[in-house]
């Protein structure tokens, strides 16, 4: 079984690696609200104090959207209750979901999440 993030980049990517994969919604990106498009400098200069308190507290919604930590439960779910039980899946996921399903299997606090590195096409394999 395969399954992809609903974005234009999860479908290049599993199409790049030759994989037929369904959409699934659970895997999209973290939703950054009003500062979606924008770059970290641009949010930076804009709201300074809005993003250092998104970038220590996993319960912060500076932009309106998702916090980090409600990426880090959805995706926790979606490892628990969407991933079938028995077999292999193989997901294309956005770093940030990478990220929560790392804080999630490793029973990291939400605020582990900045601290781990989930460079572009990188393989992760959770049992």
């Amino acid at each position: 079984m395969a399954v992809r993030a609903p974005s234009v980049r999860g479908a290049q990517t599993a199409h790049a690696f030759g994989v037929v994969a369904a959409v699934e919604p659970a895997l999209r990106d973290l939703d950054l609200g009003t500062w979606c498009g924008r770059t970290v400098d641009e949010v930076a200069a804009a709201d300074p104090d809005g993003l250092s308190a998104w970038l220590t507290d996993p319960d912060a919604a500076p932009h309106g959207g998702e916090s980090v930590r409600r990426l880090c439960r959805r995706t926790a779910r979606w490892l628990n209750h969407g991933a079938p039980e028995s077999g292999h899946v193989v997901a294309v996921a956005e770093a940030a979901v990478v990220r929560a399903a790392l804080v999630h299997a490793l029973a990291l606090p939400a605020r582990a999440f900045w601290h781990l590195a989930v460079p572009p096409l990188s393989p992760v394999s959770l049992t």
